[in-house]
């Protein structure tokens, strides 16, 4: 069975579990963005510790996503998937030969888990989201993008789970005290989700076998998680609680893909 938990969510740090089932589970940490201690702590409230994780993914070279992955790989000798724009705009650091570069749409065999990553539009340097599959389910993540393009829809097509991102409510980041320059920034074709779109991005992948959506990268200053969960549940046809909100602080409980 193949499960998920987000371990926090949001610009203070993003990171996500990835478990494959079975006598000898594969533990896919998707990205880093936590500092070591911290990322300690939530491992050991999974009941994982840090070297059970058997590879990582970053999703691009954002602060909030790559954190301490350099560190957290040479410490504890696990390999690293990052595009080549990524590892690049980091400055092409020495993973002492852990680094993996992952490319737009070629599945890679992570043991239990078969990731496949895709381009999205965002505002980094060739920036990836994935979905993840044990053969019998599949998860699909998308944390950071500023529009979905057909692109994105098809491979996040028939997912069982979907860890999706809902950055801010327009109104709110409308009425905020962000410089427009910033709004312009997060709500423009390469900055973040807005609730409507992660909406409408959930209505077009909507399918009888999806079974859980998680929203994730709430904004704290421009979003609300009752208004989340309101533009989900109408975009799903489903009750409002059954929208799991993951925090920046505690993330999500497992959760079966």
């Amino acid at each position: 069975m193949l499960r998920f938990r987000s371990l926090g969510s949001g610009s203070t740090g993003n990171a996500t579990l990835v478990e494959s089932g079975g006598p000898s589970p594969v533990r896919l940490l998707v990205d880093c963005g936590l500092g070591i201690r911290q990322l300690q702590a939530r491992l050991g409230e999974a009941g994982l510790e840090t070297n059970q994780i058997n590879a990582i993914f970053i999703t691009h070279e954002h602060g909030d996503h790559i954190g301490c992955a350099l560190a957290v790989s040479r410490r504890h000798s696990i390999p690293v998937w990052m595009s080549q724009g990524t590892h690049t705009a980091i400055g092409a650091p020495d993973f002492g030969g852990l680094l993996r570069i992952a490319r737009d749409g070629v599945a890679i065999d992570a043991g239990g888990i078969e990731i496949t990553p895709f381009t999205v539009p965002h505002d980094a340097s060739e920036p990836l989201q994935l979905t993840c599959t044990d053969g019998a389910a599949k998860l699909g993540v998308v944390t950071d993008l500023g529009h979905a393009t057909a692109h994105v829809l098809a491979h996040l097509e028939r997912c069982d789970a979907l860890l999706l991102e809902c950055n801010h409510d327009t109104d709110m980041l409308a009425r905020s005290a962000y410089p427009d320059f910033l709004k312009r920034r997060v709500g423009g074709a390469y900055g973040h989700l807005s609730n409507s779109a992660a909406a409408d991005i959930a209505r077009s992948v909507m399918h009888q076998g999806l079974k859980h959506v998680v929203a994730a990268h709430l904004s704290v200053q421009n979003n609300k998680a009752e208004l989340v969960q309101r533009d989900l549940s109408a975009a799903l046809g489903c009750a409002s609680t059954d929208i799991i909100v993951a925090t920046p602080q505690a993330g999500t409980r497992w959760l079966p893909a």
